[in-house]
Formats: C-alpha cells, structure tokens, sequence
C-alpha cells in the first residue's frame, strides 16, 4: 500500500473499517452502468479501489483528516505538476512562473480560460485565499511572507529569505475558490459536500458509505481530455479486499499493495492486465518517538537499525519490490543526490547483531537474566510499532522487525487499528514508533527538513504533519538554510553531502526502504496508461501526477 501520498497536502484519509468484500459478492463493481471485462465503456466509470477505507464520508474539504479520495486529484488542482517518474514538470493552472533573481519571490501567470465547475472564472484571489486557509488550518511555508495578486491574471509570492525549493512546495497545493471558501464560516470542520473544483471529475453523484461517483466537471477547461465518464470508488477494509476486486475483473485501476502479483493478478487475463511499480516513491523510515527514553539516544536507534535484517524486511514484507536503504536515508528517486562517501562507511544500516549487541550493552540498557533487556528504571525495553490494519505489507515488515529485535533481548508489538488512529498518535506524539513515509520533492530538501529540522518539531501534544519522531538538529538547520538560499544545483548538491553526513551521525530515524508506486490496471475498457516506456504518470491514485492520468485515459473502442 502506499503511504507515501497519505500525508502529501491533505495528509492522511483514512476512515474506520468495515467489510468491503461485500461489494464482491452478487454484484459487479458497477452494477447499473457497465458490466466486467466484457461491458460498454464509452457509459462506464473508471473504477478504483481505496483499500485503507472501509466506509467513505462526504467530506470533500482538503484540510479534513477523512477527507474523501480523489478530492485532490479529480476535484482540485494545483499551479503545476512535477512527475518523478520523468523528472518533468507540467504547467496546470499556471501556464509559466518566474522567480526573482534574488530567489526571494516568484511570480506564477494563471491559465487563461479556467473556470470553476460553477463557471466563474479562476482568478488571483482563489490562490490567495488557498494559501491564507493552509497557513492558518495546517500551518507550514514559514518562509512565506506575502501572497498577493498583481493585475488579472498573475500572483506573487514573497519570501522572507532566499528560498530555491519554493517553487514545487507552492506549485502543487491544491487551489480553492476563493467565491465559495471565502463565505465558509468554519473553513476547517466544513464537509463541503457539493465542492465547486476546476478538475476532471468534480460532480459527485450517489454517495454512498462503500462506493461513489464522480462525473464530467460540466465546465472544465480541457473538455477535449475527459474522455471517460466517470470515476468510481470502492471502500475496502484492507488490501485483501481491494486485491480480490482486482483478481476478479471488478476494477480498472489497482493502485495497491499485491503479493505475488503475477500470479494473483497478471496470471487471470495476462492480455490486458499490467502493472509497473516505479522506485519515485517516498522514502519509509521506522520512526522512533524521541521524546521518549530510550529512542531520544542515538546509539540505541542506531542499535536497533542494525538489529533489522532489510533483505528480510523487503523479501517478506514487501515481496521484493524494492532495496534496502542506507546511511544516507535517500533512496528511489533521490540516487543521483547520494553521498558516496556515506554510502561507503555504511554501518549501522546492515545487519549486525554483535554490534548492536554492544551499542546497548555500553548504553546501560543491559540483559536480564532470562535473556531480555530492561530500560534504565528496570522495566522491560518492550515498545510498540503502529500500523494501520489496512496495511498489510506493512504489518509484515513490522512482524519481521519485531522477530528480529527479539535477537537482541528488545520486546516489540505490532499494535495495528485502523489509520486513522495511527495517525492522530503520530500528529500528537502519543505512540512509540511507527512506519512513516516521507516527503517526495524534486529537491531532498523537503525530506531532510521533515528528518531534522528544528522547526518543524513540535511539542508532544501539538499537532505535528511530519517530523513524527520530534527531533531536530541546529546544524541540519544550517545546512538547510543554506540549502534554500541557493538556486545553484552544483551547491545544493554539495550540502545535500553534508546533510547526509549529518542523517548518518544522529540517526533522526531509521530508513528501511524506498516506496514503491503501487500501480496495476486493467486494459479491457480503458487505454491510455503510463507504463515504464512512457512514464508521463505514476500509477498512484493520491500523488499530483494522478490528474495526468484521468486526463489521458480513454475508452477502448
């Protein structure tokens, strides 16, 4: 499953769970409008399953913890989209920016001929508005010091210092109407159930807790690239759920975590049935709170890394999808900005029991007699990994580092309810560690910042959005700084070094592997998709790239 786009933007959307098969049993996917393989599919929606929900809400509102999937990919849309996959980016909203000299602003020219599904125009004062509501409701762009309109058409965006990584960080938030959002009373809580958006698929048609509608943006201003009717979710309580809806013909578009997936998918029909799971994923850490004893040392975090057997973690947990990680806590689409010297005096990355043995052995947290650890005050050294129940990838490499810390004396439980209350333990602190995936940038700066920058910890208590783990290092504040000051790619590369350098010494958390995009489909009734040959997507249903797809895919004739 990917994590890695649950805390993008909107964060997390999870609801509680329920029994998704049920969707599977008498009735196809879209009974009513389409058949399986074999139905019409000018009519027929584009259907996908969302296996972390196992009921949907109406909430369409961006800022909402249980928003509705597909409200930042087919309702709104952002000033522009960068592709990982390709390295690209897309003008969307924006048709070009400039940026200052002195990196100290930038201006983005909105597209001409945009309206809102109402059909008022887009202007100005939607960007300014989205930004004043993320600002005030999940806080971040700190370096922001003005958003203001300049004419008709055009915004400018000002910067307290030099800030290089800007450009991505504003270019891809999800843009609101400022005639609507503007007379909202309470912009936070509001479900917005009948959202005003200027994407593809803006309508919402029969609601209902297992499944939902979105239909044609009746005003949207590439009419030319809607070429489907439609799109269809399903709630699954899990990936099973999701995975058997895939195996039997009931999806399109399977953007989930599948074991064995040629067998148990691409085996059913190999003629029409793909996938493709690209490394552009986020990074996933093991974060270990640091508030608390005894993770708030660097020399057990680094014990306990070295305790975890990653060709394990990703053979059993993530079925060889991917590589371990090292040192340098970068991996997938941020290779080319490793640390080779890092990468080369490696350790407390690969497994080394001996060693972490003795790194525990020397920071006081000894072996009972029955063979088991006790912390400092003579507890027992036991802690919980949370993961949502829906994960189950992830609930594996979480049973297979739990067997592996057994080997050095430390008890650990795999404490696994539903995402949402994952999620709200990560944002206040209340939990000992957990699986989390991280920023994705064009830059690493976003992912070094959410590591070890000190402003973006918050007290145990305070609503945090990343930096779960609460640790922070004044000289990654420095090398960050300097970082954002530069638009030179040949500097940012050189601290991006030393930020390595700086990750491998404290150890903020533990990098396990790069994240998958998950991404498998069904060639039946739609054609169209982004495959390894021509990555002009991802596959992910929740990144910014999912509007390219939705805007590409037609129906096979």
């Amino acid at each position: 499953m990917t994590q890695s786009r649950f805390l993008r933007s909107a964060r997390i959307t999870a609801a509680s769970l329920a029994v998704g098969a049920l969707l599977l049993t008498g009735c196809s996917a879209n009974q009513g409008s389409q058949s399986k393989a074999g139905g019409s599919a000018d009519s027929a929606f584009l259907t996908i399953p969302r296996e972390d929900m196992g009921t949907f809400v109406r909430n369409f509102n961006p800022f909402a913890p249980t928003v509705a999937p597909m409200t930042q990919q087919a309702i709104y849309e952002s000033l522009l989209i960068y592709n990982p996959a390709k390295g690209e980016t897309t003008p969307w909203l924006a048709s070009d920016w400039k940026a200052a000299e002195d990196g100290k602003s930038v201006v983005f020219t909105l597209r001409e001929g945009v309206k809102w599904s109402d059909g008022q125009p887009l202007v100005p004062a939607d960007v300014v508005t989205t930004f004043a509501l993320q600002k005030k409701i999940k806080g971040g762009y700190d370096y922001l010091d003005t958003v203001a309109a300049e004419g008709a058409n055009q915004v400018k965006f000002t910067f307290k210092t030099p800030w290089s990584p800007a450009l991505f960080d504003l270019g891809q938030l999800s843009i609101l109407p400022d005639h609507v959002w503007s007379k909202i009373a309470d912009p936070e809580k509001d479900a917005n159930e009948k959202p005003v958006g200027t994407g593809p698929y803006s309508e919402v048609d029969s609601f209902q807790a297992q499944s939902f509608v979105l239909k044609k943006n009746p005003n949207y201003w590439q009419p030319e690239k809607q070429k489907i009717a439609g799109i269809k979710m399903l709630a699954f309580a899990g990936n099973d759920g999701a995975n058997l809806a895939a195996a039997n013909g009931d999806v399109d578009w399977a953007p989930q975590y599948m074991p064995n997936i040629e067998k148990t998918f691409i085996s059913k029909d190999p003629g029409h049935r793909r996938y493709w799971f690209p490394p552009t994923g986020s990074m996933i850490n093991w974060q270990l709170n640091t508030t608390k004893e005894p993770f708030n040392n660097t020399n057990v975090r680094k014990a306990l890394s070295m305790a975890v057997d990653r060709e394990q973690v990703t053979k059993i947990g993530m079925s060889g999808y991917t590589k371990p990680a090292d040192c340098t806590g970068l991996s997938g689409s941020y290779e080319n900005w490793k640390n080779e010297k890092v990468q080369e005096d490696c350790d407390w990355t690969k497994l080394d029991v001996d060693a972490a043995n003795r790194l525990l052995d020397q920071a006081g947290y000894a072996k009972g007699a029955d063979g088991k650890r006790v912390l400092k005050d003579g507890k027992p050294f036991e802690f919980k990994i949370s993961v949502g129940a829906a994960s189950s990838d992830w609930l594996s490499v979480a049973n297979v580092i739990a067997q592996n810390l057994a080997e050095v004396g430390v008890t650990v439980k795999v404490d696994s309810p539903d995402w949402a209350a994952v999620v709200a333990g990560f944002e206040t602190g209340d939990f000992d560690s957990g699986i989390v995936w991280s920023a994705n940038d064009p830059s690493p700066y976003k992912y070094f910042a959410g590591m070890m920058g000190t402003s973006t910890v918050k007290p145990v208590g305070g609503k945090a959005f990343e930096n779960y783990h609460r640790f922070g290092s004044p000289k990654a504040d420095a090398l960050l700084t300097e970082f954002a000051a530069s638009a030179d790619e040949t500097v940012q590369h050189t601290v991006a070094d030393r930020l390595q350098e700086e990750f491998s010494a404290v150890a903020p958390a533990i990098p396990l592997f790069a994240g998958p995009e998950w991404g498998a489909y069904n060639t039946t009734r739609f054609t169209g998709w982004p495959t390894e040959e021509n990555p002009y997507a991802t596959l992910s249903v929740r990144a910014p790239t999912t509007v390219l797809v939705l805007t590409s895919l037609e129906p096979v004739k």
